[in-house]
Order: C-alpha cells, then structure tokens, then sequence
C-alpha cells in the first residue's frame, strides 16, 4: 500500500489498484513510483504468476496524469524530457516484469493511461471504455519517442494518428476490432472474466511467456531515435504553458503554435 495505490495479494495474483476515484485515478509521481515497487515485488515473489492492473471506483482505469504536477515546469523544457524519461522507464519495468500482465479497464482510459494499459500484454474492459489521448485539444504535450513506439505496436500507426490528431476517444468495441483489447464484456462480467484469464496463464510455461514477451520488447526498443529535441519544444513552449494554466483554471485553450 503507498499513497494512491492498493497491492494486493489473491492467489497467483498480484492486483494493483489505482485508487485515485475522485480524480479518475489521475497518475502522480508517487503512484508511477508505487507501480514500480509493485514490480519488484511480483519478482520477488515466486508464487506471484500474474500481476493485474485495475482502477478503482468503476469511473476509470486512469484518466491521465494529475496536471497539477506540470505547472512547475521548466519553459526550457527539460522538466518534461526528464518527465517522459519517467513515464517510459515506468512502462519499460511493466513490460519486463517477470510474469504476465492485464489491464483492466473500466469507464475512461485516457491520456497516460492508455500507455500504461498498452504496457500491459492482455486488455480487457468493460463495454462502456472509452479510450484515447486527447493531448492536441486540452494540454499540448506530446509523447516521448519510446511511448508512441509501444502505442504504435498496439494500436498501429493510422489509428494512432487518427486519435491523437482528431483527439477523440474511441469506444471499446473499437478499440478490440483493432486488437488493443482481448476481452470486452459488460462490467458485471469483468471479475470473472479477469479470474478466467489468471487461473489460464497461471497454468502456462512461464519462461515460454517471459522470452515472448520480453523478445518482444527488445525489438520494439532496438532503434529507437532520439527525441529530446521534439521533447524540449512541446514542454518548452508557450502552448504547452497555456494549456497547463487553461486546464487547471478549467478554460479552452487558445493555440499559437509557439
């Protein structure tokens, strides 16, 4: 248990729940942190077989990250190159935990959450998910290189562009037809489905995963280009500015391009 975030042990399962309901489960530094130490702790653990993300309340799985963590950010951009080297080494350590992994989503998944529902190797969510990263309508950030590689691996390019671009959330009926999610059923049903899919791969050789997933991996990060140029000029821009400050004072940005 750490600020924000639920551990628990059932079983073969070890279940982290974002337990942000209020703020739809909004990421902050302390939870990315908390994930990682949940991380470490199903490799610990040789009776953990499969490690599950959840969000608490029903409303979300996570809807983004909690702005107000921005609003001190460097105009050099650095604060947020050093804030997407963040986020991807917290994908990577979801990625290369030694057990398979399942997102469960319910309600919205949106902005950081749809990476960390990607980093994840089985989605499944309830019929009413919506999904998407609606950054080019109400911050102005971007994501780092590494992030729109793991995106791009799940989504595929045109779809991607297609929901940043238009910055439109798509339903979760969609998002199967593409392959992003395994399951979607009505939310009643997720419980049972998720135990399903736990006592499933408990039972499945677990270095016969462990080299898919992690080959995987290693392919997708092999020649990844380097990006701190494209960082520094979101984050260090005036637009980036504005929409911190038109978010948190709840007001439609008006765009420059600068």
């Amino acid at each position: 248990m750490t600020e924000n975030l639920r551990v628990e042990r059932d079983g073969p399962a070890l279940t982290v729940t974002f337990d942000r309901p209020r703020q739809r489960n909004a990421m902050t530094a302390k939870m990315y942190d908390g994930l990682v130490e949940a991380c470490d702790r199903a490799d610990r653990d040789e009776d953990v077989k499969v490690l599950v993300l959840r969000g608490a309340g029903g409303e979300a799985f996570i809807a983004g990250t909690d702005i107000g963590e921005f609003a001190g950010f460097s105009s050099d951009g650095t604060d947020g190159i050093g804030y997407e080297k963040k986020v991807g080494d917290v994908l990577d350590r979801v990625e290369s935990v030694r057990v398979p992994t399942i997102a469960v989503l319910t309600g919205f998944c949106v902005g950081a959450g749809v990476p960390l529902a990607s980093a994840c190797d089985l989605r499944v969510a309830s019929d009413d998910t919506k999904i998407g990263i609606p950054v080019a309508r109400t911050l102005g950030n971007c994501l780092s290189a590494k992030t729109y590689a793991l995106l791009v691996s799940r989504f595929g390019a045109s779809l991607l562009l297609d929901i940043v671009v238009r910055a439109r959330l798509i339903s979760a009926a969609e998002a199967q037809a593409a392959g992003f999610l395994s399951e979607v059923r009505p939310a009643a049903e997720l419980d049972a489905v998720v135990a399903d899919l736990v006592r499933t791969v408990s039972s499945h050789a677990p270095l016969t995963m462990w080299a898919t997933r992690e080959s995987l991996r290693r392919i997708r990060n092999a020649n990844l280009p380097a990006d701190e140029d494209i960082l520094a000029t979101v984050y260090g821009s005036a637009d980036f500015a504005t929409g911190v400050r038109s978010f948190l004072a709840k007001e439609r940005p008006t765009w420059t391009g600068r």
